[in-house]
C-alpha cells in the first residue's frame, strides 16, 4: 500500500477497466452497468477488497482482441454505490479517487486486467486542488452552442450555479467528445489547465468548418 499525503492508503495492485470514451476523474462520479463475466468478477473481488476499480482507455480503439492496449495514465474510483439485478447485472457507481500511471501489468484475474499504480505523480487529486482560475463566461458561451448542436437538453439555472470543478468534470466526463480528447482532459496537470482545455475543445466543436477546397458532396 501506497501512503499519499492527504493520508487515505492506495493500493499496490489495482483491477483495470477498459472502456473507450468514458472518462473518470477525481471527486466525479461515473455509473457502470456490469454484465460481462470477468468484469462480474473483477466488481466482486473489488468489493470484497478496497472497492477501487482504475478506468483507462484503450489507446487504439480500433484494435482488435479482448485486451487493446491502454493509455498509460487512468483515474480509479471507489465504489460508492451498488445493486445487483434480478438478470446478475451489477449497477455500480465509482467517485474518482485519484490518478494513476500504469507501472506495470500484471497476468490475468479471472479473465480481467490488473496493474500495479503508480500514485506519486498525483498526490494533489487525494488533497484537492483550489477553485480552478478559468473564463467561466466564455466556456458557458461555448456549451450552449455545443449542447445545442448536440441537441442536449440541460437545467441552465444548476450549470450555472455549480461550483468551478465540479462544472469542469461533469461536462468533461458527459459530454461525447473523442477520445483522444478525453484523454487530454485526464491528463491535464491541474484544474485550471483541464478547464481551459474544455474550452477550447468544446470551441472547436461549434466552430464553422470552411468549406473551401472540399469540393461538392452529393
Amino acid at each position: 500500500m501506497s501512503e499519499p499525503r492527504g493520508g487515505a492508503a492506495l493500493p499496490a495492485i489495482l483491477p483495470i477497466f477498459p472502456l473507450t470514451g468514458v472518462l473518470l476523474l477525481p471527486r466525479g462520479r461515473l455509473p457502470l452497468n456490469i454484465f460481462e463475466p470477468r468484469y462480474l468478477a473483477m466488481t466482486r473481488d473489488a468489493l470484497a477488497d478496497e472497492r477501487l476499480i482504475g478506468m483507462v482507455q484503450p489507446s487504439d480503439p480500433g484494435a482488435s482482441g479482448r485486451n487493446p492496449p491502454v493509455y498509460p495514465t487512468g483515474c480509479a474510483g471507489r465504489i460508492t454505490s451498488f445493486s445487483e439485478t434480478e438478470d446478475g447485472r451489477f449497477l455500480i457507481t465509482l467517485t474518482g479517487i485519484s490518478r494513476f500511471r500504469i507501472h506495470e501489468e500484471l497476468p490475468l484475474l479471472e479473465g480481467y486486467r490488473r496493474v500495479v499504480p503508480d500514485w506519486q505523480e498525483f498526490a494533489r487529486d487525494i488533497e484537492g486542488e483550489e477553485a480552478p482560475e478559468f473564463d467561466r463566461e466564455r466556456l458557458m458561451r461555448g456549451l450552449r452552442a455545443y449542447f445545442q448542436q448536440h441537441q442536449i437538453s440541460a437545467d441552465w439555472d444548476s450549470i450555472t450555479s455549480v461550483a468551478g470543478e465540479r462544472l469542469v468534470s461533469s461536462i468533461a466526463m458527459i459530454c461525447p467528445f473523442d477520445p483522444s480528447e478525453k484523454q487530454a482532459l485526464l491528463e491535464a496537470p491541474d484544474l485550471g489547465e483541464r478547464a481551459r482545455l474544455l474550452t477550447a475543445i468544446v470551441e472547436m466543436a461549434v466552430m464553422p468548418r470552411s468549406s473551401e477546397g472540399t469540393g461538392a458532396r452529393h
